[in-house]
Parts: structure tokens; C-alpha cells; sequence
């Protein structure tokens, strides 16, 4: 049942309502600090179904509505009633920290189960057991984990007394993001007892999403469903959003338009773009201009991201450069724009990302910069979210000869797909039953698997419509609010009187030479930036490490360079090839060639080093020794400098199977690396001169991090790193 937002809390209540409305009110007034505080329009009606009814409900409501308020209210009153801890199933970091700081305001005890906070779960799962946690956080994938899976979910569920999906769209094949441990949350309500209430929320839903949806949460213990889901659907349109769409002829001319005019936008704001790459590049090209800015990726380290977020929410970058990696959650009220280097492949995932802006003030602006090359991207990132049969049969081959579970590393070596991709074929797999997680790795469940290219055929058909309506947007001559919330099938929306097909060109179009010349030569530089590490992960104690807070300034290294990123156009396809396994599954090894150490010679001589390096070092390698050492000695032999040999790893190579965890990655490589004498020596000689430390690839930076921290130990000078390729 669909029902209207009403246009004000109920005032005339029967007996049982009005107590329960009361209770209710005074936590809310309790959670906002205001006496004066009242519910939204649907607010108390969507926590009556849920506290009074026990219900099934899904609300879609637009960002700032207060969806959140709902779920933390009902879980409270929900508590006062004796009933358990709820579980809220939450897809995104940033979105968890808001929550969990949100809860805390509200009196709720609230806690979090996610991969950056590994060496909490002991204590968590203790405080879940004394029964001193009101409200669980955990990640769909979570769900997946074979410790929480058989351990922690049943004696969860036994005592649940609410489950909430946030972000519910990704519950769907047709939500623009669609994830698919999320396809798990099916399985987790059927099992639920029938009295448990379940709250799914989002804000961008149009009425297939929502139909899909209110399906899954009908699931009941037996299979059949009963058609009592309350959904709570409100306007969608923004009011404070200034909308507008620049079309420019290329890359050079969209990024010399930020150089030239980002700084008049309002106050700060989030500058969005396709690729992990381009969001670094674009970053990078601002920063050299002295625009603050910083970049904001899947890349990102976990203590960063918190850093950075900080940093936009106080106001002190101009902007973050970011990749959908901020999205879904991250909450900042005054946010005053928002600008996209391309488009997002659909109108809904737009809304979604431009409703970050003009949550708590009357005018945000938010303007679009389509790209050329945008449907490929599009096109790219669809194909990599869907298996094809080759594919799936491939990895589901490799396992089912395996006798035993084989790590994604392992896996990764027997088929021919990248990391990413194979992470997220294992998921699909794993929700179809054809897989699953263990201990140790992935291993084949036996269960035959058929693919449904039916299926796949109608949801790859939904992602060109999307596509094309992207499109349509862009060329529209009607208003851009109205066009977007139809889009989620808001059919209440009327014209904004505010874009720019509404009342003309908001934004300036004009682009100067000096803009354009700065753009070209940062679109046209070699080599690629590795940042150094400035913060230890939380909880490296407990892990046996000792290294928290700041990583001190004088254990740091410089800011480095890399030849290219692997995903790179021009250099990269070279480094590919290099970093590509033999036909045994092994690496590769082989001496840097002529055209590769010229390469790399220009990325130097175009280093703005604050002192030149007056030594090399390099770091061994188990794989491709031949390769490092002849890149360490022909950079020692162009620069006239010393090579002082590589660092020692005299209890052996780290394993390499670190997980994506950050703390547990460096805890894989902390204290690993021993400076030998006869380096010890050679830095001795320098008087604390710069040092150049070769390696051939940088993924999450903690192997430079340590071995630069154990050279400053030594006496080293400022550290610089040179690696041939950087992941991503």
C-alpha cells in the first residue's frame, strides 16, 4: 500500500496513537536539542508502522527529510518495549560514522561492524552479547563474512527488534546502485520472525525500484508474502537547487573552466568525476594552481577519507575532487555546490549525488560538464558489474578443481580477470549460491549454476534506457528539476523557475588561454603523484603494532612520483604487459628497456623536488628483482649518483595476502625492512641529503611508508620514492 506523505502530523489521535506520538515527540526533541521540534510530514506515521504495527514499510523520502530520525526513534521506543538491538544495514563508511554519531546525540548506543574497524569486533560482539548495544551497523558484506554468517547473525536475529536496509535501492537489480551482497537481505527477512518490523529507506527510488523493494521485504518465513508493505513516498523536488548543464568541446576545456571560475563558486562543495584517475589528475591540476583542494577515491585510505570529510565539513578545502566513493551519507547541511567532470550513467544516481548540496540553505549550485567520453565510461563500468558465462565459468572451473578454498590473489592468477571485477563476479556468484566464503579464501558450493542471460539481457537493456535518459537530460529544453524527479516518477513536480532552461545560464561559459594552456599541460604530464602517508590506522596496538595518530613528519616520505598509474592510457598498456603473470601463472622478470628507463628519466627531470637526491636505494623484491635493481642502478648511472644497494629483509619477504583492511596491511610489512650496513654507510656520507628509493609498484603505500621510516632511522635524509607503475 502507497501512501501520500500527509501535510501534517496527525493532531487528532486516537487514545494508544496520542501516547505513543507523545513518546516519540520527546525523543525527537531530545535528539534535535529543540523544544520547539515537530515531525516532518510522515515522519510519526512511518514510526507507527513500524513501533505500533509491527509493519513492513518502505519510506522514499528526499536527503534531509529525516529518514535516519525514523529509525533511531523507533528503535528506542522499541527498546523501551523490551524488545532487542536493531540492525541496520548500511552501505557506505561515511554513511556509518554520521549514523553512529547521530545515535549518540539521540541517547541511542550505537555501534558499527565494518573493514576499518577490525580490531573492534572482539569488543563489539561482547557489548551485543551483554545486551549493551541499541542499534548494530553492519555492511551487506558483512552478512558474507563466514565468522559473522554462522556466529553472530543467528543469535542476532533470535533477539532483533527492527531491521533496517538503508539506501534500499541497492536492493534492486534496476537501483542505479545496486550492490550485490545487498541481494542477501531477502534471505536475512524470510528468516526473520513474523512480529520483527522492517524499515527500508531511500531517497532515490522511482516505481519499479520501489515495486522490486516492497517484493523483497513481503518475503515471509514459507515464501509466500501478503501484500502489507506501508510505503511512505514524498516530493522529490529540490527548491535550493540551481541546476545548469555546460557543454565543452574536451578535457582540456572542462578542467581549464574549473581552474578559471571553481574558486567563485559558493562556499565548498564536491567536484565529482568518472574514474579514479581523473579525480586525482583533476585534483592535482587545481592544487598546482593553489586552489585547496584534495582528492577523495576508492584509492583513499580509511583514516584519510575521515580526514578529508572533516576538512570539507569545516571548510577548509575549497573542494573535495571525488569519485562516487563519497556518496550515499556523507552529510554536510551548507554544502554550496556541486560540479560533475562527466556524467553519471543514469538521471536517479545524478539526483542522488547533486542532493548532497543545499540541505540546509536556500541556494546550492550544481552544474554538469558532460564528456565525450562519457558512454564508454558508462559502457566500461556496466560490463564489469555483470558476469559474462565465460567469465563465471572460468573462476567457477578454477575452484571446483580445487579441492579446497583459494584466495581472490591465488584465483586472480588462474583466470584472466582484474581484481575488482573478480571480487564483485565472487559476489554474484555467491548470492546465486554457486560459491560462497570460507575461511581461507572462496570455494565452490557444488550447486549448479546456470546463467540467467534473460535476466542479464533485461537489466543491461534498463542500463542503456538510463544511459539515454542521461542523455535526454542534457539536451532538455524543459526544466531540469522537474525532468529529474520524474525521472523517479515524482509526477507531482512542477518547473523550478531557477535552472537554466528555466531562467537562462546561471554560470559564466567562457574559458581564457591562460586556463586552457594550464589544463593542457596538466592533461599532458608524465608520470603520476604518490602521496605520502601522513596517518597510522586506529587500532595498530592491538594488532601488535606500535604506531598510532600521525606518522611523524620526520619518519615520512616526500611526496613521490610514478611513471604511470596501470590503468593509464599510453604508459600504462606498457606497464601491464610488465606486471602481467607468464603463462605458468609467475611473474615475469626481466631488466627495465631503453624506451621504459627514458620514460622514466623524463618523469625526474620533470620532479619539482625541493632538494635534488644525492643517493639511491631500492627495495627488494621477491618477483621482479632483475627489475627493480636494473630501474635502481640506471637512475643511480643517468644521475651521476651512488647506488647504495637495497634494503634487507632478513626474516623474509611479506606474505602478500594482506586483505583490504589498512591495519592489517601494514601490520603485514611493519618492521620488515632492515637498513644494511653497508647502505648505513652510504647514508652516513650524505649529510642528510635527499635519498631516492626505487620499487616497481605502489598499491597501498605502507611498504614505502615502512621502508621510508626505516631509512629516516638510519640516518637517512628526505626519502623519495620513484616506483614504475602506481595500482588504479
Amino acid at each position: 500500500m502507497t501512501t501520500p506523505a500527509p501535510q501534517s502530523t496527525a493532531p487528532d489521535l486516537a487514545p494508544g496513537r496520542a501516547a505513543l506520538h507523545e513518546d516519540a515527540l520527546g525523543l525527537l526533541r531530545a535528539l534535535t536539542g529543540r523544544e520547539d521540534a515537530a515531525f516532518h510530514p510522515g515522519q510519526f506515521e512511518a514510526i507507527e508502522s513500524l513501533v505500533g504495527q509491527g509493519r513492513r514499510a518502505l519510506v522514499v523520502q528526499r536527503t534531509g527529510w529525516g529518514k535516519s530520525a525514523v529509525y533511531f526513534l523507533s528503535a528506542l521506543l522499541l527498546r523501551a518495549r523490551g524488545l532487542g538491538p536493531t540492525l541496520i544495514v548500511s552501505p557506505l563508511l561515511a554513511l556509518m560514522r554520521d549514523q553512529v554519531a547521530a545515535a549518540e546525540r539521540a541517547g541511542v548506543r550505537a555501534a558499527a561492524i565494518n573493514s576499518a574497524n577490525a580490531t573492534e569486533w572482539g569488543r563489539i560482539a561482547a557489548q551485543l552479547q551483554a545486551d549493551e548495544l541499541d542499534v548494530l551497523l553492519v555492511s551487506p558484506e558483512r552478512l558474507n563474512n563466514p565468522v559473522f554468517r554462522e556466529q553472530q547473525l543467528p543469535q542476532l536475529v533470535a533477539r532483533m527488534g527492527l531491521l533496517v536496509v538503508d539506501e534500499a535501492h541497492c536492493i534492486s537489480d534496476w537501483g542505479h546502485d545496486f550492490r550485490p551482497d545487498y541481494r542477501r537481505i531477502r534471505d536475512l527477512i524470510a528468516r526473520l520472525p513474523e512480529q520483527v518490523p522492517v524499515l527500508a529507506t531511500t531517497a532515490t527510488a522511482n516505481e519499479r525500484v520501489v515495486a522490486d523493494i516492497e517484493e523483497q521485504l513481503d518475503v515471509r518465513p514459507g515464501g509466500a508474502g501478503t501484500g502489507e508493505v506501508f510505503t511512505l513516498r514524498g516530493p522529490l523536488s529540490r527548491a535550493s537547487l540551481r541546476l545548469g548543464v555546460l557543454r565543452l568541446p574536451s578535457a582540456t576545456a572542462r578542467l581549464a573552466w574549473l581552474l578559471e571560475h571553481l574558486e567563485s563558486l559558493p562556499g565548498s562543495g564536491i567536484v565529482y568525476a568518472l574514474t579514479i584517475g581523473a579525480a586525482e589528475d583533476t585534483a592535482q591540476a587545481l592544487a598546482d594552481a593553489g586552489i585547496p583542494v584534495r582528492a577523495y577515491t576508492g584509492r583513499t585510505d580509511q583514516a584519510e577519507r575521515e580526514e578529508l570529510e572533516a576538512a570539507l565539513k569545516e571548510n577548509r578545502v575549497k573542494a573535495l575532487v571525488a569519485t562516487s566513493a563519497l556518496g550515499m551519507g556523507f552529510d554536510k547541511p551548507d554544502l554550496g555546490f556541486v560540479v560533475h567532470l562527466g556524467a553519471p550513467s543514469s538521471p536517479v544516481a545524478y539526483y542522488q549525488q547533486v542532493g548532497r548540496a543545499g540541505r540546509a540553505t536556500d541556494n546550492a549550485d550544481v552544474l554538469l560538464l558532460p564528456g565525450t567520453e562519457d558512454r564508454q565510461i558508462w559502457e566500461y563500468f556496466a560490463t564489469a558489474s555483470m558476469p559474462t558465462e565465460q567469465k563465471a565459468s572460468a573462476v567457477l572451473g578454477e575452484l571446483g578443481a580445487a579441492g579446497g578454498p583459494l584466495s581472490v590473489a591465488v584465483l586472480e592468477s588462474r583466470v584472466d580477470i582484474r581484481r575488482t571485477p573478480l571480487e564483485l563476479l565472487l559476489k554474484v556468484l555467491a548470492v546465486e549460491g554457486a560459491v560462497e566464503r570460507v575461511q581461507g579464501g572462496w570455494q565452490s558450493t557444488g550447486v549448479p549454476w546456470h546463467y540467467d542471460a534473460e535476466r542479464y539481457g533485461r537489466i543491461s537493456a534498463a542500463r542503456v534506457a538510463e544511459q539515454n535518459a542521461m542523455l535526454e537530460y542534457e539536451r532538455t529544453t524543459g526544466c531540469r528539476m522537474q525532468f529529474l524527479a520524474r525521472q523517479l516518477d515524482d509526477i507531482t513536480a512542477e518547473a523550478c523557475g531557477r535552472c537554466d532552461t528555466c531562467a537562462g545560464a546561471w554560470y559564466p561559459t567562457s574559458v581564457d588561454e591562460a586556463a586552457s594552456a594550464s589544463a593542457g599541460a596538466a592533461l599532458t604530464r608524465v608520470g603520476a603523484v604518490v602521496e605520502p602517508r601522513a596517518q597510522w590506522p586506529t587500532g595498530m596496538p592491538r594488532l601488535g603494532v606500535d604506531a598510532k595518530g600521525r606518522i611523524p613528519e620526520d619518519e615520512r616520505f616526500e611526496e613521490g612520483r610514478a611513471l604511470a598509474r596501470l590503468t593509464d592510457l599510453g604508459w600504462g598498456n606498457r606497464l601491464r604487459e610488465i606486471f602481467r603473470a607468464g603463462e605458468d601463472g609467475k611473474p615475469v622478470d626481466q631488466p627495465v628497456d631503453p624506451a621504459l628507463g627514458n620514460a622514466c628519466v623524463q618523469v625526474l627531470a620533470e620532479w619539482s623536488w625541493a632538494g635534488r637526491p644525492a643517493a639511491v636505494v631500492s627495495l627488494p623484491s621477491r618477483s621482479r628483482p632483475q627489475l627493480v635493481r636494473s630501474l635502481a642502478q640506471g637512475m643511480a648511472s643517468v644521475g651521476h649518483l651512488p647506488y647504495l644497494g637495497e634494503l634487507a629483509v632478513p626474516e623474509g619477504f611479506p606474505s602478500g595476502e594482506h586483505g583490504g583492511n589498512s591495519a592489517y596491511r601494514l601490520a603485514a610489512v611493519w618492521d620488515k625492512f632492515v637498513v644494511p650496513e653497508q647502505v648505513a654507510a652510504g647514508l652516513e656520507q650524505l649529510d642528510g641529503r635527499p635519498v631516492l628509493l626505487v620499487d616497481d609498484l605502489v598499491d597501498s603505500r605502507w611498504t614505502l611508508t615502512v621502508a621510508a621510516r626505516a631509512l629516516r632511522r638510519a640516518g637517512s635524509g628526505p626519502v623519495l620514492p620513484f616506483v614504475l607503475a602506481a595500482q588504479g
